[in-house]
């Protein structure tokens, strides 16, 4: 198993944005539904007005390469050039 801890470090006073971003266009939900996923949830820290954590966890590498060629990530992707300006990627081999 893979597990991709995702923090995100968003543009001053743009969270509820890119939260908002993610949700109205279903990327949680499609990336949810992609073969090999076992869990994808965004959590708000409460200590941090400007991040967002994103535990993500994948059946294979495999997946996880999948996944990253998907559109919704590339949307993603696209989202996080407006409102994040930092992104730190832990990956852990389970």
């Amino acid at each position: 198993m893979i597990v991709l801890n995702v923090t995100y470090k968003c543009k001053e006073n743009m969270r509820e944005a890119f939260l908002e971003a993610i949700w109205s266009e279903g990327i949680d939900v499609a990336s949810r539904a992609e073969a090999g996923n076992i869990k994808y949830d965004y959590y708000i820290p409460t200590e941090n007005d400007n991040e967002v954590f994103l535990l993500e966890k994948w059946q294979d590498a495999k997946a996880v390469k999948v996944h990253s060629e998907q559109a919704h990530f590339k949307r993603l992707g696209e989202h996080k050039a407006t409102y994040v300006e930092d992104t730190v990627i832990e990956r852990y081999e389970i």
